[in-house]
C-alpha cells in the first residue's frame, strides 16, 4: 500500500514536470530556436507552444547584458542598441582622435542570427570599428568633425549590407563622441579665437564705416540744404531789388507825369529834373567840409543849358 502511493505520486510529479517541459510559452517580440536531436525543428512564436522533452532543445544565442557576452536561449525580436566602447582612428591628414558609437540593430531573421554567425555581439561591433576606422580615414579633420550626418549615412550603409546575412537589420549608427588630441582641441580653441577676433574686427571697420558715409551723407544733405537757401535767399533778393527798381521807376514815371501837368507840354520836364538835381549837388558840396577845395570839371554849355532851362520853367511858372 505505501509503495503503490509513493510509486504514484512520482508518477504524477514526472507527469507534471514533462508538461512543464515540454508546454513552452514565448512572450511577445522573442522566440527560440528549436533543435531536434541536434538538427533545426522549428522556431518558436509568441505563445503556448508543445516540444517534446530530451529530444528538443532551444539553441543558444550570444547576447550583451550588462557590458558582458551571455549565452541566452531567448532570441529578442525587438530593436537593441549597443554602446561601443572608444575606438582610436586616424583622420587623411593623420590626425589620431578617439571615437565611440551607437549601433541600433533589430534581428529579423533568427535562423540566420543563430547559425550565420557564432557571436553575434562581437561582429557587430568588430564591423562597425574596422568600417569606422575605413570612413574616418577618408576624410580630413574639418570634414570629421563637421560631417556626422555623412558619417553616420555611409556607416549605416556599410553595416546594413554586411549585417543582411547574418539576419540583422541596421536601423541607424549615431557617433557619440569624437575627441581630438589635446594638442588639435588647443590649437582649434586659438583658431576659434583669431576667427572671433577677424569676426568683430571687421564688425568694428563696417560700423565705423557707415557711420562715416552717414555722416559724409548728412554734411552733403546740410550743404545742399545750405545752397538751397542761400539760392532761394539771393533769387528773393533779386526780385527784391527788380520789383524795388521797378516801384521806383513807376513813381519816377508818375512824378514827371505830374512834372509835365504842373508845367505843361510847352517845357521840358527833364529839364526841371536836372535842374533840380543840379541844386541839391550844389547843396551837397557848400555842407560839406569847407577847408578843401572841390574843382567840379564841367561843359559850360551844360551849365546854361540847365540854366536856360530853370529860367525856362519859372518864367512858364
Amino acid at each position: 500500500m505505501t509503495v503503490g502511493f509513493y510509486a504514484l505520486v512520482a508518477i504524477v510529479i514526472l507527469a507534471l514536470l514533462f508538461v512543464k517541459m515540454a508546454v513552452v510559452i514565448i512572450p511577445q517580440s522573442e522566440t527560440r530556436i528549436i533543435e531536434r536531436l541536434g538538427k533545426y525543428y522549428a522556431t518558436l512564436r509568441p505563445g503556448i507552444n508543445i516540444i517534446i522533452p530530451f529530444i528538443d532543445r532551444a539553441k543558444s544565442i550570444v547576447t550583451v547584458q550588462r557590458g558582458r557576452y551571455v549565452y541566452s536561449s531567448t532570441i529578442d525580436l525587438r530593436e537593441q542598441v549597443y554602446d561601443f566602447d572608444r575606438q582610436n582612428v586616424i583622420t587623411k591628414d593623420n590626425i589620431q582622435m578617439q571615437i565611440n558609437a551607437l549601433l541600433y540593430f533589430q534581428i529579423v531573421d533568427p535562423f540566420k542570427a543563430v547559425y550565420e554567425i557564432n557571436n553575434l555581439p562581437n561582429a557587430i561591433e568588430k564591423l562597425t570599428q574596422t568600417t569606422l576606422r575605413n570612413i574616418i580615414g577618408e576624410m580630413e579633420l574639418d570634414q570629421t568633425l563637421t560631417s556626422r550626418d555623412t558619417i553616420n549615412t555611409k556607416l549605416r550603409g556599410v553595416l546594413d549590407d554586411a549585417t543582411n546575412k547574418w539576419g540583422i537589420k541596421v536601423n541607424r549608427v549615431e557617433l557619440q563622441d569624437i575627441i581630438p588630441p589635446q594638442s588639435v582641441l588647443q590649437a582649434m580653441e586659438k583658431q576659434m579665437q583669431a576667427e572671433r577676433d577677424k569676426r568683430a574686427t571687421i564688425l568694428t571697420s563696417e560700423g565705423t564705416k557707415q557711420s562715416q558715409i552717414l555722416q559724409s551723407e548728412g554734411e552733403k544733405a546740410a550743404k545742399i540744404n545750405r545752397a538751397e537757401a542761400e539760392k532761394q535767399q539771393a533769387i528773393l533778393l533779386a526780385e527784391g531789388e527788380a520789383t524795388a527798381r521797378i516801384k521806383k521807376a513807376e513813381a519816377e514815371a508818375a512824378a514827371i507825369e505830374k512834372i509835365t501837368e504842373a508845367v505843361g507840354k510847352s517845357t521840358n520836364p527833364a529839364n526841371y529834373l536836372l535842374a533840380q538835381n543840379y541844386i541839391k549837388m550844389l547843396e551837397q558840396l557848400a555842407q560839406g567840409d569847407k577847408t578843401k577845395t572841390v574843382f567840379l570839371p564841367y561843359e559850360a554849355t551844360n551849365i546854361m543849358g540847365s540854366l536856360g532851362g530853370i529860367k525856362e520853367l519859372f518864367n512858364a511858372q
